[in-house]
């Protein structure tokens, strides 16, 4: 991916407008190919360690820019990022799958499932209970470690979670209401030519937390 697509962003930022996002319409539809043609390259990789993707286009994966603002303080009618959700189903799903963020000083890969619903969150503490030496040990996994700290800490509860024994040694764990893990990503990665590869292999090291995940939520 060429600095196209990170220029486009930068620019998209500081105008934040119908007006200049139509008298640049050129300009995204240039920066949103270069994002689709990376998804594109990265999905058979994936596909090579995780069949489920295998049929999966990046349009199908690929977030729309448009904001909705229906119900938001902040009227900026663009998002300044390109989100591409890889998963059996692209973008609509929500279970666990592999994400690409594409935003200048912000980008980032990750995979896992986040915002699950109740019923959802409640099966992956769950697994995550029954089977606590099993998730870290992926957590702690050699091919993982060397990207990731750890399960992302945003958004978590205060409190042990309902139905969960509050002296269970690793309730932090539980406490997530999001089951994430991700990899910043520098503007200079964003444009070498060995990137495509590169998310793959990441992502590799990443998809035995999607196992995981996947068997909590369809077991």
């Amino acid at each position: 991916m060429t600095d196209l697509v990170v220029s486009f962003l930068k620019e998209l930022k500081q105008n934040n407008n119908r007006e200049w996002f139509h008298a640049n319409k050129g300009w995204y539809d240039e920066a949103k190919l270069e994002v689709e043609k990376l998804v594109n390259t990265v999905i058979p990789g994936i596909a090579g360690f995780d069949s489920s993707v295998k049929f999966i286009t990046a349009k199908e994966c690929l977030f729309r820019i448009f904001r909705d603002i229906r119900f938001s303080k902040e009227k900026s009618p663009y998002k300044t990022n390109f989100g591409s959700w890889i998963t059996s189903s692209g973008r609509k799903s929500f279970g666990p799958g592999y994400y690409i963020h594409v935003q200048p000083g912000e980008s980032f890969l990750a995979a896992g499932v986040y915002m699950p619903d109740p019923a959802t969150l409640k099966k992956i503490r769950q697994e995550i209970y029954y089977n606590i030496a099993e998730f870290k040990s992926i957590l702690e996994s050699k091919e993982l470690v060397k990207f990731v700290k750890g399960i992302d800490e945003m958004d978590r509860l205060k409190r042990p979670p309902k139905d969960f024994p509050a002296d269970f040694p690793d309730i932090n764990i539980l406490k997530n209401r999001h089951f994430t893990i991700s990899y910043p990503l520098s503007d200079k990665q964003l444009t070498e030519t060995g990137f495509p590869q590169s998310i793959v292999n990441i992502f590799q090291g990443m998809h035995p937390l999607n196992l995981f995940l996947g068997r909590a939520i369809d077991g």
